[in-house]
């Protein structure tokens, strides 16, 4: 592993070295013996900063994709974003800003906000070509829904031409199991109405492994072992029109729908013995398998008015989210084989979330006053059953774990916001107002929790232009962050018989002050955040030894102070070599109490990114992206180091028709994660996860068609994140 680190720290230096200076021409000169004037050029060096693909708006980084090199062997948008400043993804293809946020992703300018499964499945879809460029907005303005901490908007190719186009995309992932991605885009535009079809079809086989160790002081010691094989399916179809009525006016409409089916075998150990591990406490193994569906189905509706310097928009959504699951928990002695327990559940899940939303904006001279309204209606219902087998193989009803629970949420939100340019200095200045009333309804413990609270949420972001090639941004926000479903549902999810998390109906949401100060220097972007949250929403492990049972349950913390110092700088080495390097640095300082005790460290890490790209002969591209994230973790557990390093390579046939690429993600299989529980006197409780996230993967794209290719704009609202 020192090895790898030396390789990517020696790649970084020579990124800064060529960053030094724009232009270094070195000329070494060799005299011929008895000549002095006969001197031949052997060498000529150039290092100079790669073409600009890189700008900001309003302090916000905004990165070019289609025709990018450094995206050319990418396969989906996932893939770009990895590759992104600000902006990381991880083993789980979930997706942050600053190693922490978890940002809304926009699409048009509009939010396309889906559960974890469905929107990796929407990027997946995009390839590079169909994508004009990414901005990433790591401090929004009132102007947006409090619960966006961070944005990022992806800006779509327009079909510009009449006629139609489609396309196909599709990705296999390969190692001991296979999974595959086909997606098909049809868009036919006749000048005042352009027809969008999107139809998707995924299927295939994902694993995953748990490694646990856990005992308290002078207690049994416990150790768990878990691996899991997913079998998924899913379907998807979306339809939309867009209709310009004329110049001034125009109405879209759009209809989603996606399916997942999922069938997934967990089979797991738990190995006990007592402190000094002489004696055999118990042996134990468990099947967990588990039959699981979800069904989404979803209705746009937007219309637009533009007369001269004003503009009013309105956004209407539905979205009907209905999951099934049901799991079998089967524990066995290992040594016999004997029968221990034998339990079923049977969870049922529904939500509905309505939605509208109103702005309207005016320009008056070099100022833009807007404005705008949003009511959002939420209900969620939760039921899950549990039957225990008993004496005679009966199974009976568990009051125990069984739980019902219902959720309703209901938002009203407006906000007023002010922009203008003076010279140099461009003004943006907002205030919003969020009301929130919820109820949540444990009905099996007869639990009934109401929330009513009214909070005013500011923001104002300067930003200063010294020239085309440089300018600097500093931000200030307020925002909030809601608990989600699940986190406030208090009932048991399993990770094993003896290992689970509950959910807290009396969790408050956290609020987060952040300030962001952004420069850039041609290519080179550099940003400092620094900010606190209160009431952060965490999750703590509480171990009972007589039971040897390990919960997970979720509460508030005071606080935490968190700073973030990053900078991002491509280079040319040659003409067919461009570097980009990226670091970060983090800090954060979190305020726990656990156990009658308060923890709080300084806690400081670093990641480091690398992408290479190198353009061969003959249209080939080659792609080298290392990534290192030292040692980090919070106030009770630390997390490990790790890395990962992908090769791919690409090749467009056919005048840019067809698109091939092909390459290996986590090439040495180095990004599991593990943690280790700092406290020892208090229990050693040490956890590793893997995914099968090292895998071959062949990527092809075909253009067909008579026009420019564009992908209709799915419309979300931001209630939908957390409907899942």
């Amino acid at each position: 592993m020192m090895i790898k680190l030396w390789f990517l720290l020696l790649l970084l230096l020579v990124s800064i070295s060529g960053r030094a200076q724009d232009t270094v021409k070195g000329k070494v000169s060799d005299s011929l013996a008895g000549s002095a004037s006969n001197t031949t050029n052997i060498s000529e060096v150039i290092i100079q900063s790669a073409p600009r693909s890189i700008k900001m708006n309003d302090g916000n980084l905004v990165m070019t994709v289609a025709g990018n090199k450094d995206f050319k062997t990418s396969t989906h948008l996932l893939d770009v974003l990895r590759k992104t400043p600000g902006v990381t993804v991880d083993q789980e293809s979930g997706i942050f800003i600053g190693g922490r946020i978890t940002p809304a992703i926009f699409i048009n300018g509009k939010p396309v906000v889906m559960g974890n499964q469905e929107l990796q499945a929407y990027l997946r879809s995009l390839s590079p070509e169909m994508i004009e460029s990414v901005e990433v907005n790591a401090n929004p303005s009132s102007k947006y829904d409090a619960e966006f901490k961070g944005i990022i908007d992806i800006k779509l190719k327009k079909n510009a031409n009449l006629g139609w186009k489609g396309n196909y995309n599709g990705n296999v992932y390969i190692n001991k199991y296979n999974y595959r991605e086909n997606t098909v885009n049809i868009s036919y535009n006749t000048g005042n109405t352009t027809y969008n079809l999107q139809t998707g079809y995924n299927e295939g086989v994902s694993s995953y492994r748990y490694n646990a160790l856990q005992r308290l002081a002078n207690t049994n010691i416990m150790r768990t072992n878990t691996n899991q094989k997913d079998y998924s399916k899913t379907y998807s179809i979306q339809a939309g029109a867009d209709f310009r009525l004329n110049d001034k006016n125009r109405i879209g409409l759009n209809l989603r729908s996606n399916f997942r089916e999922s069938e997934r075998t967990r089979a797991g150990s738990l190995y006990t013995t007592d402190k000094n591990e002489d004696q055999l406490i118990f042996n134990t193994t468990s099947e967990n398998p588990i039959a699981y569906s979800q069904d989404n189905y979803g209705i746009t509706a937007d219309y637009s008015l533009q007369n001269k310097g004003f503009k009013l928009s309105f956004l209407g959504n539905y979205l009907s989210v209905v999951n099934k699951q049901k799991d079998d928990f089967i524990n066995r002695d290992q040594p016999t084989n004997d029968l221990l327990s034998y339990w079923k559940s049977d969870l049922f899940n529904k939500i509905n979330i309505y939605s509208t939303q109103i702005d309207v904006s005016q320009k008056i001279g070099n100022a833009d006053i807007e404005a705008g309204i949003k009511y959002s209606d939420s209900d969620t219902n939760n039921n899950i059953r549990y039957d225990t087998l008993s004496v005679g193989d009966q199974f009976t009803f568990d009051r125990t774990r069984s739980n019902v629970f219902s959720y309703q949420e209901k938002i009203t939100a407006g906000y007023l916001a002010y922009r203008q340019k003076f010279g140099k200095i461009h003004i943006n200045a907002g205030l919003r107002f969020e009301n929130t009333n919820s109820i949540s309804n444990a009905v099996t413990i007869d639990s009934i929790v109401s929330v009513n609270y009214l909070k005013w949420l500011p923001s104002l972001s300067l930003n200063y232009t010294f020239n085309k090639s440089s300018e600097l941004s500093l931000s200030y926000s307020r925002r909030i962050t809601r608990p989600g479903f699940s986190q406030l549902n208090p009932f048991r999810v399993y990770y094993s018989p003896l290992n689970y998390w509950i959910g807290n109906p009396y969790l408050l949401p956290s609020f987060t002050t952040q300030i962001k100060a952004t420069y850039r220097y041609k290519n080179w972007i550099t940003n400092f955040t620094v900010g606190k949250e209160k009431d952060v929403m965490t999750r703590y492990p509480m171990y009972n030894p007589e039971t040897n049972v390990l919960e997970y349950l979720g509460t508030n913390l005071p606080y935490r102070n968190f700073a973030a110092l990053e900078t991002s700088f491509p280079v040319r080495i040659m003409k067919w070599w461009n570097l980009t390097s990226q670091i970060t640095g983090y800090y954060n300082y979190e305020f726990r109490p656990y156990l009658n005790e308060v923890f709080a460290l300084n806690i400081y890490n670093y990641e480091v990114r690398i992408n290479q790209v190198f353009s061969l002969p003959k249209g080939y591209t080659v792609n080298l992206f290392a990534n290192y994230e030292s040692k980090t973790g919070n106030s009770l557990y630390i997390i490990k180091p790790r890395y990962s390093i992908d090769l791919s390579i690409q090749k467009s046939w056919f005048d840019n028709q067809l698109n091939t690429k092909i390459g290996y993600n986590n090439l040495l299989d180095s990004y599991d994660q593990k943690l280790e529980f700092r406290h020892k006197k208090i229990m050693d409780n040490r956890l590793t996860h893997w995914w099968d996230s090292s895998r071959l993967v062949i990527s092809v794209s075909y253009n067909f068609g008579s026009a420019k290719y564009q992908v209709k704009e799915t419309q979300k609202t931001e209630e939908e994140n957390r409907a899942r």
